[in-house]
């Protein structure tokens, strides 16, 4: 059994949370108002958006050192939902490494949406979670938690394929924000 901490109670802390729970592990959710309260996962998803991390690394940072550390977001420009903002050969979850060297970061759930991971299907299939980073055992226990809570969990490789799936990620929601896909439905391995 592992010990998930999510930081981010909306939608897709709230799914993603359900997923962990079903798997038999215990979860806990963190939101704005828990600064006070320590993290003490195994596992940490941050479950916010992109623009929420800087505050999370400058109240947690010490608290993420030696855990696996899930970045789930799209680093989009919000004001124009046109671009991503990071560099075309770098990604959040790079940046995020960077920022947490004593971490093992891994990308998950970016590709996701929260209907998806709570339904556990896309369409007729599985909901597949893929899963980036530079850790095999990281990955190989986040997709054990993938796995138990009832979804398909896909290695995509190492963390610098977190660009793919950052530009994944963003294309899908453009595609949902433009009523062009429904948030029930998504990408998916088949």
């Amino acid at each position: 059994m592992t010990h998930v901490s999510i930081i981010g109670s909306g939608n897709m802390g709230q799914a993603i949370a359900a997923v962990v729970a079903k798997g038999g592990n215990t979860v806990e959710l963190f939101n704005s108002t828990d600064k006070d309260k320590p993290v003490t996962g195994d596992v940490v998803i941050l479950a916010t958006p992109h623009p929420a991390y800087d505050q999370v690394l400058a109240d947690r940072a010490d608290q993420l050192a030696g855990k696996i550390v899930v970045d789930i977001s799209n680093p989009l420009n919000f004001e124009t939902f046109d671009s991503l903002v990071v560099p075309a050969d770098g990604s959040a979850a790079a940046e995020l490494a960077t920022r947490l060297p004593d971490s093992k970061v891994l990308k998950a759930f970016n590709t996701n949406f929260a209907a998806t991971i709570a339904t556990g299907k896309v369409g007729e299939a599985p909901t597949t979670v893929l899963i980036a980073g530079d850790d095999a055992d990281a990955k190989a226990q986040l997709a054990g938690i993938v796995s138990a809570g009832g979804l398909k969990a896909v290695d995509a490789g190492a963390l610098k394929r977190a660009r793919e799936l950052e530009a994944a990620g963003f294309l899908q929601l453009t595609l949902a924000v433009g009523e062009k896909a429904s948030w029930t439905g998504g990408f998916n391995l088949v």
